[in-house]
């Protein structure tokens, strides 16, 4: 087990460099790998690739690592929470509930009523996945069963994604003509203030999360058993909740809504390991999410060259057949016992 967790470590550091080299490479201009390690190194020679590369492409690149990483953590806490492999921020609507928030702070920034910087926006969208995350607990206790409640969660999304629409919709100004495209997911056009931003509030919320993996072990192995090893289950729901919640609104914030992530990477991971110990997951489920979304964004904006996909058209396609698969494997549990 001891050598799996080695390889599966080394192999998700060695996909995460390669898809790095291949992201800040790839695009209209032509930049060789070579040429980049020079540029990065502070070599290059052509003052265009080097604008290109370290203005464009190395943001946008590091942003989809982090907030892919951000997704695919807050994902495994909440499956981790409500004991369910399709628990996920989107499924739940929480990443919707941010996307509500964050568009109406940027309705209101473009009509002069706030004025907007990257913490205000990370702040409107932990307010807004907060308020959806809070409506699904409130169900929690209401309901039991947790294909219901999956559902409820998803018809809060729903609910949030309307509004948003309508909202973006009415939303002609000139001062916000990206909104329409932030609203379907992207990495794009990320400057250094909000790329230092989602690396603070997402490498504390890791670390904070790193520290919990005791606790949330022994909570796995169900609430009585944490009792009985001392662990507060009421501060650790909390904290989870807080956690992803913060997570998944930090990336609903800068990148808009990316779909699926939060489900399919800490399967994949799992499935990799072949562990579920929180102590290996946490960093593995960040890397794996770094990952995911670095293949996402480099397929979204080539492959229709010179135009872009939505970031959420394609990890809807890669991660959706995974959530069948793990839908599949319940199916197949349910009907062995």
């Amino acid at each position: 087990m001891k050598k799996r967790i080695i390889f599966s470590f080394a192999l998700l550091l060695a996909l995460t460099l390669i898809f790095i080299v291949m992201s800040i490479t790839a695009g209209s201009a032509d930049i060789s790998p070579s040429e980049a390690v020079k540029i990065l190194f502070g070599g290059g020679s052509d003052d265009t690739s080097e604008l290109i590369l370290l203005k464009i492409r190395l943001p946008r690149t590091l942003a989809s690592a982090l907030l892919g990483g951000a997704l695919a953590l807050s994902g495994y806490m909440l499956q981790t929470y409500f004991h369910n492999p399709i628990a996920g921020p989107f499924v739940l609507g929480i990443s919707s509930g941010a996307r509500l928030t964050v568009a109406i702070a940027l309705i209101l920034a473009a009509r002069g009523a706030i004025l907007l910087n990257s913490a205000l926006m990370a702040a409107a969208a932990f307010a807004g996945a907060l308020i959806a995350m809070s409506a699904v607990l409130l169900m929690s206790s209401k309901i039991r069963s947790m294909s219901l409640l999956v559902v409820c969660g998803v018809m809060i999304g729903y609910i949030c994604t309307a509004i948003t629409d309508i909202i973006v919709n009415f939303a002609d100004d000139s001062d916000i003509v990206n909104l329409r495209g932030w609203s379907v997911g992207t990495f794009s056009g990320f400057k250094s203030e909000s790329l230092i931003v989602c690396a603070v509030i997402i490498f504390a919320a890791l670390t904070a999360v790193f520290f919990m993996s005791k606790p949330i072990s022994a909570y796995q192995l169900g609430e009585s058993y944490a009792v009985d090893m001392g662990v507060n289950i009421k501060a650790v729901r909390i904290a989870m909740i807080l956690l992803s919640s913060l997570l998944s609104g930090c990336v609903a914030a800068f990148a808009g809504p990316v779909t699926f992530v939060g489900i399919a990477v800490p399967f994949l991971v799992k499935m990799l390991f072949g562990t579920a110990k929180p102590l290996v997951m946490i960093p593995a489920c960040f890397l794996g999410g770094g990952v995911f979304c670095i293949i996402s964004d480099i397929i979204a904006r080539t492959v229709i060259s010179p135009s872009e996909l939505g970031i959420s058209t394609v990890t809807s396609v890669l991660g959706a057949p995974v959530v069948l698969m793990i839908m599949l494997r319940k199916n197949k549990e349910r009907v062995r016992d």
